[in-house]
């Protein structure tokens, strides 16, 4: 499964969101996506499988919990290839940057 199919799904970007927070049990990260979801248990469950077997989070067991965590490298491959479109967001993040900075001077040169 390509990565931007993984990520395309909400659920699985909010699990990502919430283990990007720490490592935390799966039965926590279910208790967040059912009540924000409305999914069941085994529909959270598969969630997690296929960010686990497409390699965005890995699971460690601790006695009979399992504790899932993110894991970078998909998203740095994600990353890599945003990169090619920075170009259109950067200049009009800089462009912002000015213009508060410009403000900012205006604001303390009328004494504000």
């Amino acid at each position: 499964m390509h990565a931007f199919d993984v990520l395309g799904d909400p659920v699985r970007r909010r699990i990502l969101e919430l283990l990007a927070e720490g490592e935390q049990t799966s039965g926590a990260v279910t208790a967040v996506i059912q009540a924000e979801f409305g999914i069941s248990q085994p529909a959270v469950s598969q969630h997690l499988r296929v960010l686990r077997e497409n390699g965005f989070t890995v699971v460690r067991a601790e006695g009979t919990r399992r504790l899932y965590a993110v894991d970078s490298a998909p998203l740095r491959e994600v990353d890599r290839w945003l990169e090619q479109f920075r170009r259109f967001w950067s200049q009009h993040l800089d462009a912002l940057a000015t213009e508060l900075a410009r403000g900012k001077r205006e604001r303390r040169a009328k004494g504000g």
